[in-house]
């Protein structure tokens, strides 16, 4: 079987162990198991960011940590066992931006993609080489290895006025708790989605979007020319998993984002934001939470628990996915 997951973020990247756990793949594998799954995820690079004079790239390593077994399991991201000296240096240094965490290890990370960046080498075969340290039992590609980031406009406590910032400054350094106004993909002009990303969607045999951000994770996803007309187009059935739970989100600052765009924060809207593909929009099937009960004209929606509690938790959610598209 191969399965495309089109993720970003901490819930994105648990969402994949789920997968993996359905399907005995990386953590899960046993020594003797052989498997002819294939896991993908098509990640966001949306939240990536230039700080310090190296590009950090959020999802992909969030997803490489925790596939990987070196996540830290308090945040969710980041290394495990984390030092923070080198920030520390920086502060003396009176080094901005000061509100952006950088650990030590994670910065080996930064280090060497940013120096193979420079090289030449395009981000799909930096994420590859990275990964090779990591082992995280799935492929990891970059939606495109162009520079395609979140930007939001808000309006500046400081003056009053209205500015574009980067999505890393409104999220860490604000906390998205300033007045915002909406969210822009900049560099999608210019954009094109990897070949190896478009290639995993058309050939998988079922594609899944994780219960990831509509708006800043699986939207900045979509806003790469290529990748909905590729989903719209591939003979896989598409199965959503919606990321509110009773109103609110699994994780994360999904309602605040949904707002700004002027939904509402409910398995329904999310859905009904995607839409069907029967019509123009990109699903086959919605799964909600269970208790809800929605109707989606042209999707085929149904409930089950998707409090991804644990990894058993998730490949139950995943594997509800699968027999619901009909896919073994």
């Amino acid at each position: 079987m191969k399965v495309t997951v089109l993720v970003g973020g901490v819930g994105g990247a648990r969402f994949l162990l789920g997968v993996q756990k359905l399907l005995g793949l990386g953590q899960f594998a046993g020594d003797d198991d052989v498997t002819a799954h294939e896991l993908t995820a098509v990640v966001n690079v949306g939240d990536d960011a230039w700080m310090h004079g190296v590009r950090i790239c959020p999802d992909l390593d969030t997803c490489m940590y925790t596939l990987g077994g070196g996540v830290d399991p308090e945040r969710g991201w980041g290394h495990r066992d984390e030092t923070w000296h080198a920030m520390e240096e920086l502060a003396r240094y009176g080094m901005q931006p000061d509100w952006f965490g950088l650990g030590d290890r994670d910065l080996a990370t930064h280090l060497v993609r940013t120096q193979a960046l420079r090289a030449g080498y395009p981000l799909s075969e930096v994420t590859a080489a990275l990964c090779e340290r990591w082992q995280p039992g799935a492929t990891l590609l970059p939606v495109t290895n162009d520079s395609c980031e979140t930007h939001v406009v808000i309006t500046d406590p400081a003056d009053d006025t209205q500015r574009a910032i980067h999505f890393q400054e409104w999220w860490v350094r604000y906390r998205a708790e300033v007045p915002t106004h909406g969210f822009g993909f900049v560099g999608t002009d210019k954009a094109a989605a990897t070949p190896e990303a478009l290639d995993a969607i058309a050939g998988a045999d079922i594609v899944l979007l994780a219960p990831s951000n509509p708006v800043v994770s699986i939207g900045a996803i979509l806003a790469v020319p290529g990748v909905r007309a590729a989903l719209r187009s591939t003979p896989a059935p598409i199965v959503g998993y919606s990321p509110i739970v009773a109103g609110k989100p699994l994780r994360g600052m999904a309602d605040t984002c949904l707002s700004v765009i002027g939904l509402e924060s409910t398995a329904q809207a999310v859905g009904e934001h995607y839409g069907a593909r029967s019509g123009t929009g990109i699903l086959d099937y919605w799964l909600v939470h269970e208790g809800e009960h929605i109707e989606i004209s042209g999707v085929q929606v149904h409930s089950a628990p998707l409090l991804m509690t644990d990894p058993a938790a998730t490949a139950e959610m995943v594997r509800t996915g699968l027999d619901l598209a009909g896919v073994r």
